[in-house]
C-alpha cells in the first residue's frame, strides 16, 4: 500500500513539475493591462475597441500573453478615482485612461505605472504633462483635439443664414471648456454671434437645450462626454423644434445630430496601441514620447435628422 501511494504520490509530483515548466517556468508572463474608461457612448467605445484590437495587431491578445483588465466609471467621477486605485494596486504593466476625468484620476495616483490617454484634448491644460510635445511625466497618449474652426464654417455653409448660435457643453469638464474657447473664437472671426447652454449633469441637457430654443438659428456640441452620452436628447428636442446641430465627432451623428467634420476614434485608439506597444517592448517611455494627434477628419451627415430639418447639404461638401 505504502508503494502504490508513493508512486501515486510521485506521478502527481511530476505532473505539477511539468505544469509549472510550461506555465511558468518557460518565463512566459502575461502582461497586466489596466483599462479605464470615463462613461459609454459611441465614441469612447470606438477608442477602446481601436486600442485593443490595435495591440492585437502587434501581437498582444487578451488572455494569450496579456490580460486586460477593462473597467468603465459610468460617468461617475468617484469611480473612476476607485477604478484608478484598482489598477494601480493590482500593479499593473501599463494603464490605459480614456477621457480627461480617468486619465486625471490614474495621474493622480500613480506616478510610475506608464499611463497612455485618449480622448483628451488638451493633455498640457489638464495637467497630464508638462508639455504636449515633451509630456515630462509617467503620462502620453493621444488627443481627440477636433478641428473646431472647420466644424463651425461647416455650420456656416449648412445653415448660411444662421446669425446666433447656441454652445452647449459640459461646464466640469477640462477637453471641454478648452474646446469652447475655440468655438468662442471661430465665431467671433466669422461674425457670428452665440449664446452658452452649460450643463453640469446629465438631467440638465433637455432643459438647457429647451432654454435655446428661439434663441438661436443652430446649436454646436463640441466631443463633450456628458452631452454625446445625452445627445439622443439634445437631436430629439433640437430636431423638433427645427434647430440644426453640428457635433463634434461621428457618433453624435448617429445618435441624431446633424453633422460634422471630425475624427476617427477607433483609429485614434489604435494609434494609441502603437505608442503602448512601444513602451511594453521597452522602446521608448511616455516622458520622452510626445502626444500623437489624427491628421485626417471625415464629414459624417445625418441624411435622416436632415430630412427632418428640411436641410439640403450642400453638394460641395
Amino acid at each position: 500500500m505504502k508503494k502504490i501511494i508513493s508512486a501515486a504520490l510521485a506521478l502527481v509530483m511530476v505532473a505539477a513539475f511539468s505544469g509549472c515548466k510550461k506555465n511558468g517556468a518557460s518565463g512566459e508572463k502575461k502582461l497586466k493591462i489596466g483599462i479605464i474608461q470615463l462613461v459609454e457612448h459611441p465614441a469612447l467605445d470606438k477608442n477602446y475597441q481601436g486600442f485593443v484590437d490595435g495591440l492585437a495587431e502587434a501581437g498582444y491578445v487578451n488572455k494569450k500573453n496579456i490580460i486586460i483588465d477593462y473597467q468603465n466609471a459610468q460617468g461617475e467621477q468617484a469611480n473612476c478615482v476607485t477604478i484608478a486605485e484598482k489598477l494601480v494596486n493590482d500593479h499593473d504593466d501599463l494603464i490605459f485612461a480614456i477621457a480627461t476625468p480617468a486619465a486625471q484620476a490614474v495621474a493622480n495616483i500613480t506616478k510610475d505605472i506608464p499611463v497612455l490617454i485618449s480622448s483628451v484634448t488638451d493633455p498640457e491644460s489638464a495637467k497630464l504633462v508638462l508639455k504636449n510635445t515633451a509630456p515630462g511625466t509617467n503620462v502620453t497618449g493621444t488627443s481627440d483635439l477636433t478641428p473646431c474652426e472647420a466644424q463651425i464654417d461647416l455650420l456656416r455653409k449648412i445653415v448660411p443664414n444662421a446669425t446666433k448660435v447656441g454652445l452647449i457643453y459640459c461646464s466640469s469638464e477640462q477637453n471641454s471648456l478648452f474646446q469652447i474657447a475655440l468655438a468662442k473664437a471661430a465665431c467671433e472671426k466669422v461674425g457670428l454671434q452665440y449664446v452658452e447652454g452649460s450643463v453640469s449633469n446629465s438631467n440638465e441637457i433637455q432643459q438647457v437645450v429647451t432654454s435655446l430654443c428661439g434663441k438661436v438659428d443652430a446649436i454646436y456640441a463640441p466631443t463633450d462626454n456628458m452631452i454625446a452620452a445625452g445627445m439622443a436628447t439634445v437631436a430629439q428636442v433640437a430636431n423638433e423644434n427645427k434647430i440644426p446641430t453640428i457635433v463634434g465627432e461621428e457618433g453624435m451623428v448617429l445618435s441624431g445630430g446633424l453633422a460634422t467634420y471630425g475624427i476617427n476614434y477607433y483609429e485614434l485608439g489604435k494609434q494609441t496601441a502603437k505608442m503602448a506597444v512601444k513602451i511594453l517592448k521597452g522602446e521608448a517611455t511616455p516622458a520622452e514620447m510626445p502626444i500623437e494627434y489624427l491628421e485626417k477628419c471625415d464629414l459624417s451627415v445625418n441624411e435622416e435628422t436632415a430630412k427632418t430639418l428640411g436641410i439640403t447639404i450642400p453638394e460641395n461638401l
